[in-house]
This record gives C-alpha cells, structure tokens and sequence, in this order.
C-alpha cells in the first residue's frame, strides 16, 4: 500500500474526503485512539487498582495523584526527548518507538503487585505516550493542504477521544488487568501498520538543508520565540485542569457537593470525553468556517469558565446532573487539537515536531503544580473554592497568552526557523 503524500488542493468533498482517508492521516488517528485509551485508563482504572493494591479511605486521593504525577512526569520527559527526535530523525521515528514503548509498558501495568512498581510503570507508559500526538498531528499538517488541514487534525482529535470513551468501556466489561493488556495489545497491533506510512514530503526537503533540526537552545535564544513557545503551553492549560483534576477526581468532589449518590470516577471520564468529541467536531468545523483558529479557541476557553462555575458552585445534588456537568466540561475541552495545531503551526519545519510533542506534554505536566495548588489551598479554602481559584486562574492566564498568539489558519508551513 503506497500512501499519498502530497495532495494537491481542491474543495471538492469527494477529493477531501480521500485526502483525509490516506494512510498517514488515518494512522496518526488510529494512534491517537490508543494514546488516549492508554492515557485515560488510569483515571477510569485508578479507585479499583489502588483497592485491589490495598489502598483505601483518604489514601485513594493521595496515591492517586502521586501515580497521576509519575505519569505526568515520565511525558515531561518523553515530550522533549520524542519532540527532538522527531525533528532530528523525523516524524516516523516517534510514530514507531511511542507506541512500542507505551505499549510495552502497559502491558506491564497489568502486572503490578505493589505501589512503587505501578509508579515506576506508569512513568514509564507516560514518556511512551508523550510521543503519539505531536508526531501525529506534526505529520497531518505536513503531509494535507492549508485549506483542509484543520479537518485532518479534527479526525485526530475525535479519534483520539473515542479512545479514551473505549477505556471506560473496556473497564467495565473487564477486570482492570486485562483492561491494561488489551491497551498494550492494541498499540502493537498498530505497529504493523505504520510500516505502510513515509515521511512527510516538508521534512525530506528541511533535510537536504544545513541547518540546526530539534535544537531545543533555539527556542531560548530568541526571546519572541520563547514568548511564543511559553504562551502556546499557557493557552492549553484550562483543558488539563479540568482533565487532570476535576475529572479524574469526581468522586471527592461529588462528595464535597454532598450528591445523593457516590460517583464513579470512570463514567465521569467517558462521559466527559463523550462530550469532548462533539467538542473537537465543532471546534474544527468552526475554525474552518470562520478561517480562523484564535476566535474559536477564546469561545471554548470562555465555555470551560462557564460550565467550572456551574460544576462547583451550581446547587447540584443529583448524580444525573453532576454526570450532565462532567458531559459540559468535556464539550469545552473540544479545544485541545486546534491548540495542538496552532502550536505547529506558528513554528518551522525544524523545530516543528519539538514544539508541537513538548507543548502538550508541558500542559498535560501542569497537572503536578495544578493538583499540588489545589492541595494546598485545599486545608483553608476546602475541595470546592480551592478548585475554583485554580481553574479562574488558568482561564484567565490562558486568554491573556492568547491574545499575544498570531493566527495561523492560512499559515504555508514550508518554512525553517533561523538561528
């Protein structure tokens, strides 16, 4: 199978629907899908794995973000070291050793019998899984047209949410072990099929130049593209705080609420990220709409705002409601891929891959000094007007940086940063 990789631009739908159909699209997609299946499972997986390891009461909470922050800290690490390689050695290269990794690696999962292994592993699953989506999506904007790119990225996105929903179904139907396994199965089932994708055709023409690709100093020894680079990471933070704490933690919240019934962090997860699907639809489908990926990124910011207050401050006590509220929430995240692509956007082919696995991965990072926040105005402020300080805060820091942010819908991104 020989996969097309320079389409040439047109607006007919049955050209645009080939285009997006071509191998490296749908298999950046298709990995995106594991990615957030592996990502997500330990939220869905976190009460019942940490109870079978002999953890209860108060502990869940605490275990629970120390295991959410070795993650977190093993993709800090992966998003630079896959973010580099991508530029250095292509995007085929992060595309192959991710997956084998992350794979690997949860497979593992499945085998834990003490705290400090599951730590270790889920570190280890984090720097496989920092890889997936900026290669990915770094790939799509390559290898698709200005025009219809954002579309591509939106069957990314949308791909990749239905993994995380797949993880609360693959949960419930099996034991949290085997839910680990079939991950690590799925990922390298994925493997054999990326042997079909090439390079994209913008990175093989870079590497014919001398210059400097995935030099990390590049984006420190210019202060505008570190502004850049800094402000790009602050516009995503609003989706990992509601990712990262109000929902991977509903069920302390939903007893802070005092619901009539206790909630269960896995339905939470799917549901929100049920939301995020139509989310993600919209949201690309806006951008190309309205040409413009800064307009619709403010008006989802602004919808997160606006469902965290009703989320923590609304009189909700029943558990439909609260369910309704996580489903909102995840509708306003629908923004994380056009953040993503706006990110590779605004940066060149040699830095591109860097840029676009770091970001991400620095955001979905932030949930270690999020949660640490939240923990410590927790004892004076309590579970609800702690979570609201930290989530006005990271709207309001994410506009700003926004603000500051070019757009890039119409941007040719056959183009190299400078030293």
């Amino acid at each position: 199978m020989k996969p097309i990789l320079t389409p040439e631009p047109t607006t007919t739908n049955r050209t645009v629907i080939s285009q997006l159909l071509q191998v490296p699209v749908m298999v950046a997609a298709l990995g995106y899908l594991v990615d957030m299946y592996d990502l997500f499972l330990f939220s869905v997986v976190r009460v019942p794995s940490l109870k079978a390891l002999g953890v209860d009461g108060d502990r869940l909470l605490s275990e629970g973000i120390s295991l959410l922050n070795s993650q977190m800290a093993g993709m800090l690490i992966g998003g630079i070291f896959w973010g580099i390689l991508g530029d250095k050695r292509g995007r085929l290269s992060v595309l192959f050793g991710s997956i084998l990794l992350y794979s690997l690696a949860n497979i593992a999962n499945g085998f834990v019998t003490s705290l400090d292994q599951y730590a270790i592993l889920r570190f280890i699953a984090g720097v496989g899984l920092a890889g997936e989506l900026g290669a990915g999506i770094t790939l799509v904007t390559e290898v698709l047209p200005k025009e219809i790119r954002g579309y591509g990225t939106t069957l990314v996105a949308t791909m990749g949410v239905l993994g995380a929903i797949l993880a609360y179904f693959i949960a419930d139907l099996f034991d949290w072990r085997i839910s680990y396994f079939i991950g690590g199965g799925m990922g390298l089932l994925l493997l054999v099929l990326r042997f079909n994708v090439l390079e994209s055709r913008i990175f093989n023409k870079s590497k014919q130049r001398a210059l400097p690709r995935g030099n990390v100093a590049m984006l420190v020894s210019s202060k505008a593209r570190l502004a850049k680079y800094v402000q790009c990471i602050l516009v995503g933070l609003p989706i990992w705080f509601v990712v990262g704490i109000l929902i991977t933690f509903s069920p302390e919240f939903g007893k802070a609420l005092g619901l009539s019934a206790p909630v269960v962090a896995g339905k939470a997860v799917m549901l929100s990220f049920s939301g995020q699907v139509f989310g993600d639809i919209v949201s690309g489908f806006l951008s190309q709409s309205l040409r413009s990926r800064k307009r619709v990124i403010r008006m989802f910011m602004l919808l997160s705002l606006t469902f965290t207050l009703v989320y923590l401050l609304a009189p909700i006590s029943d558990l439909t409601m609260f369910y309704v509220a996580c489903t909102f929430l995840g509708f306003a995240n629908g923004y994380w891929t056009l953040f993503v692509t706006i990110a590779a956007e605004l940066f060149g082919t040699n830095l591109r891959a860097t840029v676009a696995t770091t970001i991400p991965n620095f955001v979905r990072g932030a949930t270690i000094p999020l949660s640490a926040l939240f923990i410590q105005l927790k004892p004076s402020l309590g579970t609800i007007y702690s979570a609201l300080t930290v989530g006005v805060l990271t709207v309001v820091v994410a506009l700003i940086s926004l603000t500051f942010l070019d757009e890039t819908f119409t941007k040719d991104l056959d183009y190299v940063e400078e030293e």
